[in-house]
């Protein structure tokens, strides 16, 4: 057998959800050559006796797409393990968009300069020509179609308007995207109604795709904004997955029984799934309705109040001395850190058989949610290890093989001969996050080495300089 590298006397954890087993495996080029016992000779090998082998981890939720530029290293998600991140998430996309000013929620994804593709097909092209270090599955997002479409998004989109963001939309999945996603929980998206978003994703009934959506309201009315997501995916023919599935607020603590059982039903009728991290905070711009449900907000960026980066909303209110919207609009704009959520309800999520993993971090803040660096090591050391709340191959299969089930990924996903060799290899023992809310910047630990497309991106503690990531193709109904 040809092999570039064998690694051997691994626990393979193969991502299907089955049981753990020992065995070696070969890599030859960009895919997996086999898997089993192999002789000793001339090829180069790594013991990994003690450790666990898994696919690479698919990052079902993340907003790097301007990151993917800017830093294609990607060592905040290679360091845990990561070879996979899906893009264009909560309705906001790098592409198709050109502006000088970049208005909220779209400035979440980096600076002005970023956004410079008056296409998808130009953003995928750049990132063709410099590629990162991770596999991309790009979603395209209606807020950003609006504001690429429309002088005024502060209402209904026009039929004419709606015409442009359908060709947009056109332009976009024949270009790869994957699907649509919104977030009507912002503005500008807020305005739009649930007719204008279907009318807009109508390419995705005839091409297939996806339809992930951050809800209008995660908190008192998620139910209706629910089914909405559910109505939505029907009219489209197509996968909806919830994203970041969360239950917001004090007085909803605990109804994740009453969502996910919603979701189990609608599931005997249409394809669904959602995706989570395991932090019980939150992470987007600063808003007074968010602050006012939250038991803590903590700021991670202020272009009005720049020290206020790091620390918590009450205090930088009392040393102005101001209301909560007074210090808000002293702030603004700006990020925050939401403790919200109940830590009940996250582990009933993440554990649920409809969940995939999501960092949903936000690379370009001055101060993260530590889900950017920490989510996927997070979940092994608190979900599998300490709490036993999932087993390492459930885990595992909510992180790749499920993941890649639900992204349509041919040949990703699993340790089987013949697919592509995106690894990683990890101490089941020792692996953990080193990112906190204090502290969000560190890399993982026992994280030995990732590979994507054969090729080591992370060894031992540091990133290399090899960047393998491609654009992945999506599966169409003509297909």
């Amino acid at each position: 057998m040809q092999a570039d590298l064998i690694i051997r006397n691994a626990t393979i954890v193969d991502g299907s959800g089955k049981a753990r087993y020992e065995a070696d495996v070969a890599i030859a080029g960009e895919r997996i050559a086999g898997v089993g016992r192999f002789e000793a000779g001339d090829v180069p090998s790594l013991d990994a006796r003690g450790h666990v082998v898994a696919p690479g981890f698919i990052d079902s939720h993340t907003h790097d797409d301007g990151y993917l530029l800017a830093h294609p290293d990607m060592t905040p998600k290679v360091s845990q393990g990561i070879t996979t991140v899906v893009t264009g998430n909560c309705g906001i996309s790098l592409a198709p968009l050109v502006r000088d000013e970049v208005p909220q929620p779209l400035d979440l994804l980096g600076p002005p300069s970023l956004f410079r593709f008056q296409t998808f097909a130009a953003w995928l092209d750049a990132l063709r020509a410099a590629p990162p270090a991770v596999n991309v599955i790009p979603l395209v997002g209606h807020t950003t179609l609006r504001v690429a479409a429309m002088a005024d998004t502060g209402r209904a989109a026009t039929d004419a308007e709606i015409a442009a963001m359908r060709a947009l939309m056109e332009e976009a999945l024949d270009a790869g995207a994957f699907g649509m996603s919104t977030g009507t929980f912002y503005p500008p998206a807020a305005h739009a109604p649930t007719q204008e978003i279907i009318q807009v994703g109508e390419p995705i009934r005839a091409r297939g795709g996806l339809y992930a959506t951050h809800l209008r309201d995660e908190a008192d009315h998620i139910v209706p904004a629910m089914q909405e997501a559910l109505d939505i995916g029907r009219a489209l023919d197509c996968l909806v997955v919830f994203s970041h599935h969360k239950l917001a607020g004090e007085k909803n603590h605990g109804r994740s029984a009453e969502t996910l059982a919603m979701m189990e039903r609608a599931s005997a009728m249409q394809p669904v799934c959602l995706d989570c991290h395991p932090y019980p905070a939150t992470s987007t711009m600063l808003r007074l309705d968010r602050v006012r449900i939250a038991r803590r907000t903590m700021i991670t960026w202020s272009k009005g109040y720049p020290q206020a980066k790091g620390r918590d909303f009450d205090e930088v209110m009392r040393e102005l001395g101001l209301s909560d919207e007074e210090t808000l609009k002293a702030l603004s704009p700006a990020g925050a850190i939401y403790f919200l959520m109940d830590e009940a309800d996250v582990r009933r999520i993440m554990t649920h058989r409809l969940a995939m993993v999501g960092s949903d971090g936000l690379p370009f803040d001055p101060h993260p949610h530590p889900r950017q660096w920490g989510t996927f090591t997070n979940v092994l050391r608190t979900l599998v290890r300490e709490q036993a709340a999932m087993s390492l191959e459930e885990a595992v299969h909510k992180m790749t093989g499920f993941a890649a089930r639900n992204y349509g990924l041919s040949e990703r996903g699993l340790i089987q001969p013949g697919y592509y060799a995106d690894l990683v290899l990890f101490d089941p023992d020792s692996v953990s996050d080193r990112a906190t809310f204090e502290a969000p910047i560190q890399v993982s630990q026992g994280i030995q080495g990732v590979w994507v497309n054969g090729r080591q991106v992370w060894r031992d503690g540091a990133a290399g300089t090899e960047r393998p990531g491609r654009i992945l193709s999506p599966s169409r109904k003509s297909e």
